[in-house]
């Protein structure tokens, strides 16, 4: 076989199984798989708002190109949702629709972070955040938050102690995945400040600002809206993870600029994910409520079972399972656990410092399933 052209340093070094190492293996397992693994719902979402009830009678074009911001209706839908829910003095030029909130991240990357760039980010933190710095050629600069800091102070000293005449932007997720945390508005306030004070990017990550249990999701861009980078997506509160649509919205020279990235890569998000998307704000909002009250018993059973504190927001566990490990580290842990069919993600995925840990989603699968899955869990984790 003749030798392949070379592959980039950048692209050698990224993990291919960031979520599970065992996904090759599935069809071989004998028993039942329970995947708690990848951030997903188990929901089909509103009546109305599934691909089975777009027809194109009732939206011509929805099979063909749309202008790369956004369908209109769904830019509007999301400057009344912004203002409304956010508290954000949002305009057209504010938005941009993109292929899922990865998508979004990827476009504020390569419109803002430069090769050698660095950028912060509070861990553990979203598996593929890290990569996505990555792939532009800047450097991600772990700090230590989620799990080990308790107050505003030592919050703004850890994140100071790893500034630099290279950073760029801090990336801040609340609620936390994988950790569950919602930050308080004093801290996300902070943030914006040190943001301003650096003259950096603030990259707020709300995906997860319709599953709060606990507290009050808070935009900082109410604080300092020319700096502050926010991202969202239809995934996460109205169960549309497939129709890969979430949307960036930023001061508008930075839009422009992360627009030129999306039309070069994706080009727009899905047409049917925004026509699907535009009906969630429209009307979804009764199985958002429906959702995150089945979400929140399943939260609270899981609690109890791992003898873990309730989460704040999002739908993760993220566990320290060090005390259970033998000779063969984290990997025979993980392989333990898919004998029981449980898939659980490495903590590593979310922080080098979290080795000894995993992450797990509760809302993958319905709740009887999950409950049989962090029973299984339990019992490797027991003494």
């Amino acid at each position: 076989m003749p030798e392949l052209p070379r592959f980039t340093d950048t692209a050698l070094a990224m993990p291919g199984a960031v979520y599970s190492p065992f996904l090759d293996r599935l069809d071989d397992h004998p028993g039942p798989i329970y995947p708690l693994h990848v951030g997903d719902t188990w929901m089909e979402p509103f009546e109305g708002g599934r691909m089975q009830d777009l027809t194109v009678e009732a939206n011509p074009g929805m099979h063909r190109y749309v202008d790369t911001r956004g369908i209109p209706q769904l830019v509007d839908a999301i400057v009344e949702k912004m203002r409304a829910r956010n508290g954000i003095a949002c305009e057209r030029d504010n938005v941009l629709t993109c292929a899922g909130a990865t998508g979004a991240l990827a476009c504020v990357a390569g419109a803002c972070v430069k090769p050698s760039d660095e950028v912060l980010i509070l861990a553990p933190f979203w598996p593929l955040i890290r990569g996505i710095v990555q792939a532009f050629g800047g450097v991600p600069v772990e700090v230590p938050f989620y799990d080990r800091v308790d107050s505003q102070e030592a919050a703004l000293e850890e994140i100071r102690a790893r500034t630099t005449s290279k950073t760029v932007a801090l990336y801040v997720s609340s609620p936390s995945n994988p950790t569950g945390r919602v930050l308080p508005e004093a801290w996300l306030t902070a943030f914006a400040e040190f943001a301003r004070e650096h003259d950096i990017w603030l990259i707020s990550d709300e995906v997860y600002e319709d599953i709060v249990y606990r507290g009050e999701a808070f935009s900082p861009a109410r604080v300092a809206p020319e700096r502050t980078l926010a991202v969202y997506s239809f995934s996460k509160s109205f169960g549309m993870s497939g129709n890969r649509t979430g949307y960036l919205v930023g001061p508008s020279e930075a839009v422009d600029q992360a627009r030129k990235l999306g039309t070069h890569t994706f080009y727009h998000a899905p047409t049917a994910g925004q026509i699907a998307a535009t009906r969630a704000l429209e009307s979804g909002h009764a199985w958002l409520e429906s959702a995150r009250a089945s979400y929140r018993e399943v939260a609270e059973r899981t609690a109890r079972v791992l003898a873990l504190p309730e989460p704040g927001g999002s739908t993760f566990f993220f566990l320290d399972v060090s005390q259970r490990l033998d000779g063969r580290g984290l990997m025979g842990f993980l392989e333990d656990c898919f004998e029981d069919g449980v898939l659980v993600a490495p903590g590593s995925s979310s922080g080098s410092d979290y080795g000894d840990w995993v992450r797990l989603c509760y809302t993958a699968m319905p709740p009887a399933q999950v409950a049989e899955a962090v029973d299984r869990l339990a019992a490797r984790l027991a003494p």
